[in-house]
């Protein structure tokens, strides 16, 4: 919106988007690492309470950093989105994305970039009114935040409590996921491009762009607090899944 290059945005947010995905890889493996500690002590009788209690409060304690992780981020999205205006018009001046990645290493914009860090004003919420988003995508994005921060983190905690189905309960997170996936399509990922589209065109403001941002940065942090409450009760739906699944063979 701010740039206007609405196309070469979105391109530029997929990679953004690719590297987070991109970093799971990294995360997934240390938390299998866990889990299979844990897998092998529920098999003693006499351990298997005190461990799963146990490894649910580190799994807890998981979806608490991507709380934190989300307020991190919502606190820099001032920064973030100077850097992404930056990111496209760099872009643009040097046609190659590889050789505008590299800028970013360049000490002098790393300089510049630290030298405009900022975060949002204390009275953020008092400029912006939560009349001006539509209620279903902030309640959307609280849903989607939370089952997906709880969706991977369940199949483990899933894998440990049912040890006999564990290596089912670790391939069906998808099963909590695409709840999260399908209400992202249908209600988060079509209202904010349509509040964003009639910005474009006049039609609504920039500042009820700023407005819907910020809304779905609280929402997001919001959505991880609620992951908390989803996380056992998702853990047991994925379990009695991989069991029925086990059944059925």
């Amino acid at each position: 919106m701010t740039t206007g290059r609405v196309g070469t945005s979105i391109s530029l947010f997929n990679l953004f988007v690719t590297a987070s995905r991109f970093a799971n890889m990294f995360y997934a493996p240390m938390l299998g690492s866990i889990s299979d500690a844990a897998g092998r002590l529920v098999r003693v009788p006499a351990l298997a309470g005190p461990e799963v209690a146990q490894y649910a409060a580190q799994m807890r304690l998981i979806i608490l950093a991507a709380t934190v992780g989300s307020l991190a981020g919502a606190a820099l999205l001032p920064t973030f989105s100077y850097i992404f205006v930056r990111a496209v018009g760099a872009f643009e001046r040097r046609g190659s994305l590889p050789h505008a990645l590299a800028r970013a290493f360049d000490p002098r914009v790393v300089r510049d970039i630290l030298g405009t860090l900022r975060f949002p004003p204390l009275d953020l919420f008092a400029r912006f009114s939560i009349r001006d988003v539509p209620i279903k995508l902030l309640v959307g994005n609280v849903v989607v935040t939370g089952i997906y921060a709880a969706g991977v983190v369940a199949s483990y905690l899933a894998s440990v409590i049912r040890p006999d189905v564990a290596r089912t309960a670790l391939s069906a997170s998808g099963l909590v996921n695409g709840v999260a996936t399908i209400a992202f399509t249908l209600i988060v990922d079509p209202t904010s491009a349509l509040i964003v589209d009639k910005a474009v065109k006049g039609e609504r403001t920039l500042h009820d762009v700023k407005t819907m941002v910020a809304y779905l940065g609280l929402t997001a942090v919001l959505g991880t607090l609620a992951a908390q409450a989803i996380l056992w009760p998702a853990a047991v739906f994925i379990g009695g899944a991989a069991h029925l699944i086990n059944i059925r063979h």
